[in-house]
């Protein structure tokens, strides 16, 4: 078996590739690279499932970065238990082959309780008094204490929300780089997260991110380099292509003001109450699962959304797209190529919920990119932002409600198929002659498994 290191750099395109990144563009030009057919929806859990099982959304059950719980008339985001995915994994094929086979997993999605050697991802604490409170999950269980005393409590801040950095990148290759000498994986799947926050904050095409290229290729490359000098194989690969957008777009106020969607009042606030709707949609991205209460009304929903400026499709018929599973909505929205979607449900910011205004990625029902910036409203807002966190860590209950409502700040944005290869996702290898001449992201479990056994 030969050794192999897998790099996700999310957001890595072609069209990113250059004097920017000096080391990933030695890697790229000696090796051979391919577009990446991705899926849709192209979004972080979808994708990342089936990379590492080879099956598509409605076979691995992952239909986007959450969904609507039917049982529970719940929406939830970002859950991370593994036993929602699946299909066989790239190191249980592995295993067939060779029972000294072994795997580490580390930051991709749904890492906790699967199935290889060694996991490693965020897992925040939340104590009963409000607090959240930095911190990882891993297995083996122990190699959370070696982790946090030999690189300091992970960087749970500066992952997301407004402080999102290259900090966290650089914790997570520290520990990726530690995994790879202590555990000696035969397989390394490394998640690099950094170039996901920047090109949604500014668009791929702003002069800001050629400093955050430099520093996403100085860690990514530091990485290869190492693996190549112990002799392994190393292969990049992304998840999607980030493109620019000008603007969001509000399905659930359209079907707020049609008499469809259904809130609750709580203090004054207005949450989505999904279990009483007619219809809601669950946004991500530029992809958004619509769920229709009676079948019977699919017909008129789809009416109402397909004239609406910046959906370029309504599909009811989600084996189009490989999302036939029972997770999927009634109808599945596509955005134009330079428009979002917006969880937003409420007509007036004054009634807009709490959590509206906070970076809660659980209990928000869509995803939220807003998150990533700071309220420009506020006056002196790092002397705000500061006395709320010592209110918290002083125990007292507080609401970090610093998160804007302006979703036209968001500048970049994925989902849908990019039709510019060099716009879109790739795949690019140490070993050129090992790639096939064209991949899929279901192709790519093989590909991953043919770096380690041929």
């Amino acid at each position: 078996m030969q050794r192999t290191l897998v790099l996700l750099v999310v957001g890595l395109t072609e069209e990113l590739i250059g004097e920017n990144t000096p080391r990933l563009a030695a890697l790229f030009g000696r090796g051979g690279t391919r577009p990446l057919e991705t899926i849709v929806p192209a979004v972080t859990c979808s994708v990342q499932a089936t990379l590492l099982t080879g099956a598509l959304p409605r076979e691995h059950g992952i239909v986007g970065n959450g969904w609507y719980f039917r049982d529970l008339s719940e929406i939830w985001f970002w859950r991370q238990s593994a036993g929602l995915y699946s299909g066989e994994r790239i190191w249980e094929a592995g295993r067939r082959r060779d029972p000294a086979f072994t795997a580490a997993k580390l930051f991709w999605w749904y890492s906790m309780y699967d199935t290889a050697d060694v996991q490693v991802t965020p897992r925040p604490m939340y104590p009963a008094d409000g607090r959240k409170l930095p911190d990882v999950w891993t297995h083996p269980a122990e190699l959370r204490d070696d982790l946090n005393g030999a690189l300091g409590t992970f960087p749970l801040f500066n992952f997301w929300g407004p402080r999102a950095d290259i900090v966290s990148t650089r914790w997570v290759a520290a520990a990726a780089r530690r995994v790879w000498e202590t555990r000696r994986p035969t397989l390394s799947l490394v998640y690099l997260p950094h170039l996901d926050y920047c090109l949604q904050k500014y668009g791929p095409s702003s002069p800001r991110i050629a400093a955050e290229l430099r520093e996403v290729d100085a860690v990514a490359g530091e990485l290869a380099e190492q693996a190549l000098a112990d002799g392994a194989r190393v292969l990049v690969v992304s998840e999607y292509g980030i493109v620019d957008v000008a603007g969001p777009v509000h399905p659930n106020r359209v079907l707020r003001e049609a008499g469809l969607l259904r809130v609750r009042t709580e203090l004054g606030r207005e949450l989505l109450d999904a279990g009483a709707s007619e219809a809601f949609a669950v946004a991500d991205h530029q992809v958004a699962h619509v769920y229709v209460k009676d079948r019977s009304g699919v017909g008129e929903v789809k009416r109402l959304l397909a004239a609406v400026p910046g959906i370029a499709r309504v599909v009811d018929d989600p084996r189009e797209l490989g999302l036939d599973h029972p997770r999927s909505g009634e109808l599945v929205l596509l955005a134009e190529p330079d428009r979002w979607f917006t969880y937003y449900h409420w007509l007036d910011d004054a009634r807009a919920p709490d959590y509206a205004r906070t970076v809660d990625i659980h209990r928000k029902p869509g995803y939220d990119p807003v998150e990533l910036f700071l309220d420009p409203n506020l006056r002196l807002p790092a002397l705000k932002v500061g006395a709320k966190i010592a209110r918290s860590k002083l125990g007292f209950r507080t609401l970090m409600d610093v998160i804007p409502l302006d979703a036209s700040l968001v500048r970049g944005s994925h989902g849908v198929l990019t039709t510019d290869p060099r716009k879109g996702p790739l795949i690019f290898s140490s070993a050129p002659e090992l790639l096939p001449a064209r991949i899929h992201a279901t192709d790519f479990k093989d590909v991953v498994l043919r770096h380690v056994f041929d």
